[in-house]
């Protein structure tokens, strides 16, 4: 053998002169002699010389594989052929059909198999050989299928007699095709052209030869088997009824869907995933022909499978969005859309989350698509708001959508306020009813119509006439016999004479009444005003109920800006961005109440926040640029119109942001800002204010802007706008602040600036006026002063120095009656001067002193030689230098606190004396502004030493609980608070005077308690005691907002670890004390709360116990009902379970109480859901001893069985020392152990000095609380 053969890349390549000694195809035979040498020549080789005939008979072969697939379709063009070559030709097909699908499925099979094998692993590389066969099938598999597709598309019928084409053959193609569909690749997008062919080519089948049956059924089995092939197969029906109008297939194949039982698809692997998706995405494809076969699908919505009712669902809402919409429906399509919407309204209500997420998502299309009419709207839409309250997190953002929806789509107005439209309603509704009156009026009094008086008469008068014109004598008779024979005409007229005697003309009956087309006209003018009117009336009442459902939503929605979730937050941002576009009522409320959440530790609901507020405020519209400002500026300062501070810092970011994004809007807005300032332009004093904060967030304002400021805000007229003056010192703080940052030394002014002039002049003249703005200016005024002014202590001793002369010349002239007023503004001014003293000296004194340390260290550092600095590393890594002298430095902080600032000659000590006899004499000073103002003063003056802490401690908690004004018991404790973090050991015993405010009968000073607790327990500043227990009745409070500050304290509390746990002992101890009185419903209530923080298995086995054990200690019925409730509220498990089984002896006595016994039934009702057989036959006995000793008692029911084995067990139970005790309160019983239990450590437990240092967390706390001082609304600032 002179020649090698060469495997080829492709197959055209054999055909191709190669190298040396390489095998090349001589002879391609045509395919019309292909038939005739194959079955002469190759087969005769075949048989004689077996496997090796390939060596001379290769081209033949090779001739098969050229022809199959290329050239086969022509063979059949031809039409009038004989009966032999018409067999010969069927042959033919046949043959090439059956070897070409059968090596069609076996490329396939091995093509799939290589997917596996060669599957990408860790690294993501594919095996190269496997790859490359893959790619060269795939490439090939379009070729075979395109020549099947020309083939069947050939009338080959006739080549079979009657042209009836056999199962078989049919069978053979088809097998090959849903061969091809199990690829797991063939619904991706690279297999679209072999998807399209397979379609196709069954599509042809089904049309030609009679495969509808088939296909339907083969559609069915493959989705149960393949979930992938329901986008596939959906395409595939959608083309097979549209394009080749076998609109059969749908029906079949949805028949076959709808004959599945719901027991069927609630099986696992029935494919009921698949069948779902199916029917989605064919509604999708063609919904008008889901419509004739929609009511085999409907009775799936009452199956259990929730999977197929979500897809019906689906189903409905695209016919209801393409099909059954818009105005032109007949009759019968509007009651199918009815009847549709019903359905779907129902399933809002479903059983199943899934479902009810999905049918809302499904209205949210509807309304998008504005397919839903109008009379369903409110329906709907009071549906949707009542989903807010689900308890799945999906249905909840998908009704939020639903309503964003409603708001955008709204067929009634661009603005929706209820408050806007009831003037409109209630004047169009009395002009409806004085039209009503006046058309009513018009009318006669008693009128009867013509026809009403004919229809009375018409019966009566018949008669008469029949009487009068019938023939009633014998010759009478015989005459009309005689003039029968006339002609026809004249009995016709005879006839007519007749009808024309009945009749009588309607204008005879009513001449008084003559119509008159005039009056008609006029009649039906108003009668069509009226119809309008009322249209009008309709429409606006329609509106205001939407409106009202729209503010209803948001006041929930609002709720749900700081929930856990984070796609429900971002939800709830973008409805009350789209409710604010639509200024709707109240919808500014939430767009501030997102704004603190720019600080969100969650970048997702950082960035919605911030997006938001870009698309509200910061992306104004305008023909210019200035008009573009203009509206940025409006939009910004109406934000800020009565802002908290709180919400004018978050602001602050938002702006920030923008003015550093490098829009080219910026330098027009500074510049309408100063305009708006300095008065260029008339603009109100609101609108000052908000520009001058607006600066100062922008950061434009700079030093040298600084005469500005003073002349236009601190200058002559301070003393009308105090609002005005402290919004510009608050800026200028904000950009002192900047300054300061920037350079080592700190930057500070002389005192004779203008600045300070202006500002102590304004403090001075402000004290003896009644102004209820000046505290607030002077509170900011004194920081500034202390912030930026060389030796600040001067310039505000020489400040109390001149007040008191003022009010003395004052007090002269009013018969030396001090003003209340007055000397409450002076008090505040003493008590916030000693504040920002303190703060002085531990920040700036403080900071300063390390910092000439600093720069003295290092010049001796550089004086010293090499060994010597070596050493002082040395020493500076063992901390000693550094420690010894920051420590040298606050004992020279705290001394001065203590021994000068109320020294004799300091100014600050002569005002304590007064504080105190205000503060220690109500009945004297009764006025509320002067009581709240030494109140405070006097906590400030606390702050400066322990030792003045400790002298007056006990007058503030008298001030706490016997002050007759709220607002004065609100700040006393915010006081106490700060009081607290400062020196912890000296509020230590007073902590349960703090936790007494949470009962307090005013809410304001019940919400001040709380949200200081909150802090001072979740900063580990207070030591987490059975006092919480105050807190948790909170949870049943009246006020819905001090309930959600006392839901958050527990949320917070349950993330230390154990916290909740440890407590919950004594908490239901002291909520069961029957001195407190508490009601069943509401002990029921606080304990599930509590309860739902007990997740781990074993804190539950513990608890079982502890509770189990309590019922030795408890005294009367009531402990015992709480009692079991709460082991009721437990989320028992096995373990938890036996524990009680354990504890028999401790509660079997009190079964016989009912309030005992059902709530331990209901653990048995628990515990048996879902249970193994084993465990659900011993919760059915326990259950039977229960049962047994309620209904007969303990005594009848216990066997001696029983006895032995409670004899058994009972040296292992552990019985509490405390039920020894004669004590009969309802106390928790100690453990005779002396195991130590997990304690919650404290930062404040260390053991240090009572004079602890002074904390920046509480000056800066209880001063921003100060600014709140004569407001019911006190809040406490967390630290950072």
């Amino acid at each position: 053998m002179s020649w090698d053969f060469f495997v080829p890349v492709c197959i055209g390549d054999l055909v191709k002169t190669g190298g040396i000694n390489q095998y090349v195809v001589q002879d391609v035979v045509p395919p019309k002699q292909l038939f005739c040498v194959f079955n002469t020549g190759f087969k005769a080789a075949l048989r004689s010389q077996g496997p090796l005939c390939i060596l001379e008979h290769f081209d033949t072969g090779y001739s098969v594989l050229h022809g199959l697939a290329a050239s086969l379709p022509a063979l059949l063009v031809s039409t009038s052929i004989s009966a032999a070559e018409r067999k010969e030709k069927l042959n033919a097909v046949k043959m090439s059909v059956f070897l070409l699908c059968k090596l069609t499925e076996t490329l396939e099979s091995y093509s799939c198999r290589q997917s596996i094998v060669t599957a990408p692993g860790k690294g993501g590389k594919k095996g190269k050989a496997g790859g490359e066969g893959l790619l060269q099938w795939d490439s090939e598999r379009e070729k075979v299928l395109h020549a099947l597709v020309q083939l069947l598309q050939l009338d080959i019928r006739s080549l079979w007699s009657l042209s009836l084409v056999e199962e078989e053959f049919i069978s053979c193609v088809t097998c090959c095709c849903y061969k091809l569909l199990e690829n797991p690749t063939i619904s991706h997008v690279k297999s679209k052209p072999t998807r399209d062919c397979i379609i196709h080519l069954l599509g042809v089948l089904i049309k030609k030869y009679n495969h509808l049956l088939g296909a339907s059924v083969k559609v069915i089995q493959l989705l149960q088997h393949f979930e992938q092939l329901s986008s596939v197969f959906a395409q595939a029906v959608s083309v097979w009824s549209t394009e080749y109008g076998v609109r059969a297939i749908i029906g079949e194949v949805i028949r076959e869907i709808g004959q599945k039982s719901s027991e069927e698809l609630a099986r696992e692997g029935s494919g009921v995933k698949a069948f779902a998706s199916f029917l989605s995405e064919l509604s999708a494809l063609v919904p008008e022909l889901m419509i004739p076969n929609i009511s085999v699908l409907i009775t799936h919505l009452e199956g259990e499978s929730h999977t197929m009712r979500v897809a019906v669902c689906e189903v409905l809402g695209e016919i209801l969005v393409r099909v059954l919409c818009g105005d032109g429906l007949d009759e019968s399509g509007k009651a199918d859309r009815d009847r549709f919407f019903d359905t779907l309204q129902e399933h809002l209500h479903d059983t199943h989350s899934h479902v009810r997420a999905r049918v809302l998502q499904v209205y949210t299309r509807i309304v998008n698509s504005k397919a839903l009419p109008l009379c369903r709207y409110s329906e709907v839409m009071e549906l949707a708001v009542g989903r807010l309250m689900d308890k799945s997190i999906n249905a909840v953002k998908s009704a939020i959508q639903l309503l964003a929806a409603f708001i955008a789509h709204n067929p009634y107005s661009c603005k929706l306020s209820s408050a806007d439209l009831k003037k409109p309603l209630e004047k169009e509704t009395a002009k409806l009813r004085e039209m009503k009156k006046k058309l009513e009026g018009k009318a006669p009094v008693a009128v009867i119509k013509a026809s009403e008086l004919w229809a009375a008469m018409e019966p009566e008068l018949l008669v008469t006439v029949r009487t009068e014109l019938e023939p009633t004598s014998e010759t009478e008779r015989e005459q009309q016999e005689d003039e029968d024979d006339r002609d026809v005409e004249e009995e016709k007229e005879a006839e007519d004479d007749r009808a024309t005697a009945v009749k009588i003309d309607t204008t005879e009956l009513s001449p008084n009444l003559p119509p008159t087309p005039q009056k008609e006209g006029e009649k039906e003018g108003e009668e069509g005003e009226l119809k309008k009117q009322e249209m009008l009336v309709q429409y606006l009442t329609d509106t205001e109920t939407f409106a009202l459902q729209v503010e209803r939503a948001i006041s929930v929605i609002n709720t749900m800006l700081y929930w856990k979730t984070t796609s429900v937050v971002q939800e709830a941002v973008q409805f009350c961005v789209t409710v604010c576009e639509f200024s709707v009522a109240n919808s500014v409320s939430g767009v501030r109440k997102m704004l603190p959440l720019v600080w969100s530790t969650d970048a997702a609901i950082k960035d919605a926040v911030v997006q938001a507020y870009r698309r509200l405020y910061l992306n104004p519209q305008g023909e210019t640029v200035r008009m573009k400002a203009q509206t940025l500026v409006d939009s910004l300062s109406e934000l800020m119109v009565d802002a908290s501070l709180g919400t004018i810092q978050c602001l602050e970011e938002i702006v920030q942001e923008f003015f550093s994004s490098g829009s080219n809007l910026q330098s027009t807005v500074v510049q309408v800002l100063w305009e708006r300032f300095t008065g260029k332009r008339e603009t109100s004093g609101l609108h000052k204010r908000a520009a001058v904060l607006l600066l100062g967030m922008a950061r434009e304002v700079v030093l040298s802007n600084l005469d500005t400021l003073c002349s236009v805000a601190l200058g002559e007229k301070v003393t009308e706008d105090f609002l005005l003056a402290r919004d510009t010192v608050i800026t200028i703080c904000s950009i002192t602040d900047h300054v300061r940052t920037l350079g080592r030394a700190p930057f500070r002014l002389p005192q004779e600036h203008q600045l300070f002039t202006c500002l102590t002049q304004a403090i001075a003249e402000g004290v003896v006026m009644e102004d209820p703005y000046w505290q607030s200016f002077m509170e900011q005024a004194v920081r500034l002063i202390y912030f930026l002014a060389e030796s600040p202590d001067q310039l505000c001793s020489r400040l109390l120095q001149r007040n008191p002369g003022q009010m003395q010349d004052g007090s002269q002239e009013s018969n030396e009656q001090v003003n209340c007023v007055c000397l409450a503004q002076l008090l505040a001014l003493c008590g916030c001067v000693a504040f920002w003293q303190v703060s002085h000296l531990e920040r700036s004194v403080s900071a300063e002193l390390r910092r000439r340390r600093g720069e003295t260290e290092e010049r001796e550092e550089k004086e010293k030689g090499p060994s010597t600095a070596n050493e002082s590393a040395m020493e500076e890594e063992l901390g000693l230098i550094g420690a010894s002298a920051e420590d040298t430095e606050a004992e020279l902080i705290r001394k001065i606190c203590e021994t000068e600032l109320l020294a004799e000659e300091n100014l600050l000590c002569a005002f304590l004396p007064l504080l105190v006899k205000v503060c220690s004499s109500p009945g004297r000073y009764s006025h509320p502004q002067l009581t709240t103002a030494a109140c405070l003063a006097l906590s400030q003056y606390m702050m400066i030493s322990p030792s003045v802490c400790e002298e007056n401690i006990r007058l503030m908690f008298t001030v706490l609980e016997r002050s007759s004004f709220p607002v004065v018991r609100a700040n006393a404790i915010i006081a106490l608070g700060d009081l607290t973090v400062r020196f912890p050991n000296i509020l230590e015993p007073w902590t349960q005077n703090l936790y007494a405010r949470l009962s307090d009968e005013v809410p304001s000073v019940r919400q001040t308690a709380v949200t200081v607790l909150t802090q001072l327990v979740l900063k580990d500043v207070l030591k987490v005691k059975g006092q919480v227990s105050e807190v948790a009745v909170l949870l049943i409070d009246p006020e819905p907002h001090i309930t959600s500050l006392a839901l958050n304290f527990f949320n917070e509390l349950a993330s230390k670890d154990n916290a909740i746990y440890n407590l919950l002992p004594d908490i239901i101890s002291r909520l069961s004390d029957p001195e407190r009185r508490m009601s069943s419903e509401d002990f029921n209530t606080i304990m599930k709360q509590l309860f739902s923080y007990i997740t781990k298995e074993r804190q539950t086995e513990s608890l079982v116990e502890k509770l189990c054990q309590r019922f030795r200690t408890a005294k009367t019925e009531r402990q015992w009902c709480d009692l079991a409730t709460s082991l009721s509220l437990l989320s028992m498990c096995e373990r938890g379970f036996k524990r009680l089984q354990e504890c028999w002896e401790c509660y079997s006595d009190k079964l016989t109480e009912p309030g005992v016994y059902q709530p331990l039934l209901s653990i048995t009702a628990k515990l048996r859901r879902g249970a193994k057989l084993q465990f659900k036959a011993q919760v059915d006995e326990f259950e039977k001893r229960l049962t047994a000793v309620h209904t007969r008692g303990l005594e009848n029911v216990e066997s001696p069985e029983m006895e032995e084995e409670n004899q058994k067990e009972g040296p292992t139970e552990r019985t509490p020392s405390g039920s020894s005790h004669g004590d009969d309160s309802f106390v928790t019983p100690q453990k005779s152990r002396k195991s130590k239990k997990p304690v919650i450590t404290f930062s404040s437990d260390e053991e240090e000095d009572e004079e602890g240092e002074c904390s920046h967390f509480s000056l800066a706390t209880l001063h921003l609380d100060w600014n709140l001082t004569f407001s019911h609304n006190v809040t406490f600032l967390a630290p950072d």
